[in-house]
């Protein structure tokens, strides 16, 4: 079986609506034919040498990745950059890009509707207020069902993603109610966080400032590492579209992995 490029596309933008990205953001579909069909299909975080490594080997003929590629503007597409590099290499062997990133962030069935989900939030909203008539918006804030110490909540969040070495900024022994997330680079939300009554909030990685500013604000900072914070709603997006397209061949990237270990010392 196999479907047009523009219907994938078209369903994509149901779960993640393009108008929910922030407008420095590069959405969309970025690279391919909206008249091809697809048939093999593979989501990832980020698009990398292994990545592309493995869309080429796969025959895969969409990459549905997170982190846009292209980012920034190109003037022109070679090999003497990594970016053109990559995206040569996929162009070449005919495979299409598209990255959804801060909508999928924001979606109602988004990312970080996924972490207040597995909390079982109640009063979910965005942490950056909405405009009026809008319920939608950057990150996620709720209220516990009953206080929970933020050391439990962070060691809940990083078993779920699988998250060896979650770091934390201020104490972690207090009992929090309110807790925020921002998944990815998420610690310009702390003022955000802090104005909206956030106790805790949960994120994947901060500035060495930001995280100084969640410590005068005595806001608890948590940081599961940017990876972690993302990539299982990418795995999630594939077995979600394996259902809606059951005789399309989707799967998340087994050769993806977090590029930054810890070491024994």
């Amino acid at each position: 079986m196999s479907i047009s490029l523009n219907s994938l596309c078209r369903s994509l933008a149901q779960i993640a609506p393009l108008s929910l990205a922030e407008s420095w953001d590069n959405v969309g579909l970025l690279v391919g034919d909206r008249n091809a069909d697809v048939e093999r299909v593979m989501t990832c975080l980020t698009i990398t040498p292994s990545v592309v490594d493995e869309a080429v080997d796969a025959d895969a003929d969409l990459v549905i990745t997170h982190h846009p590629l292209p980012f920034r503007p190109l003037a022109k597409v070679t090999a003497d950059s990594i970016t053109g590099r990559l995206l040569w290499r996929l162009i070449r062997s005919g495979t299409a890009v598209y990255s959804a990133h801060t909508a999928y962030d924001s979606a109602a069935t988004g990312i970080n509707q996924a972490w207040a989900d597995l909390l079982n939030l109640s009063g979910v909203g965005p942490i950056v207020d909405p405009e009026p008539g809008n319920s939608l918006g950057a990150g996620r804030v709720g209220d516990l069902a009953q206080p929970i110490a933020a050391d439990e909540v962070i060691r809940t969040c990083a078993v779920h993603v699988s998250a060896s070495a979650p770091r934390a900024v201020g104490p972690t022994d207090h009992a929090v109610s309110r807790v925020g997330f921002a998944c990815g680079s998420g610690g310009s939300f702390v003022s955000q966080a802090h104005r909206r009554g956030c106790e805790l909030l949960i994120t994947g990685e901060a500035t060495f400032h930001q995280c100084l500013e969640a410590e005068s604000l005595g806001v608890t900072l948590a940081l599961l590492g940017h990876y972690y914070s993302e990539r299982f709603a990418m795995e999630k997006l594939a077995e979600e579209l394996s259902v809606e397209f059951a005789g399309l061949n989707i799967w998340a990237s087994r050769q993806e992995h977090d590029p930054i270990r810890s070491l024994s010392v």
